[in-house]
């Protein structure tokens, strides 16, 4: 497993969104804004019911992680005063959970992060799960 020092890693717990991005099997990126739990390990995202215009099985971020597993995810926190500026990138690899106790795991995360999801029926929702390649944590910090 990826190390990550525990300051990085709870900017990931208690961050509210990330940016997914996803590549079809030609590259094409595709980047979309995500609710996100991470556990130490992996980070989630369920497929959820709300309004969506297609099927979730042809989603661009499903069809691309079928394609092609490889992942970026961006982590990030802007203020005006820049010296509180900081994100975190991941690099990794995703797959989409469909059934098990993982799954159940995940959307329990979730919903104890986010109130929306506790109100919302997740039965047979899919989850992303990424699996951290590599973190890239950075902050600015003025000179001194």
């Amino acid at each position: 497993m990826v190390e990550l020092a525990e300051p990085h890693a709870n900017f990931l717990r208690v961050a509210r969104t990330a940016h997914l991005a996803t590549a079809d099997e030609d590259g094409q990126p595709h980047v979309i804004p995500i609710c996100f739990a991470f556990d130490g390990r992996s980070i989630y995202s369920v497929l959820d019911r709300k309004p969506k215009s297609i099927p979730v099985a042809r989603l661009r971020r499903v069809l691309n992680i079928s394609a092609n597993p490889k992942i970026s995810l961006v982590v990030d926190h802007y203020e005006e005063a820049w010296s509180h500026l900081r994100y975190v990138l991941v690099f990794g690899r995703a797959e989409l959970l469909t059934e098990g106790d993982e799954l159940a795991s995940a959307v329990d995360l979730l919903r104890e992060k986010y109130t929306q999801y506790r109100e919302m029926d997740l039965d047979g929702s899919p989850a992303i799960k990424i699996v951290p390649e590599r973190f890239v944590p950075w902050s600015f910090q003025p000179q001194p």
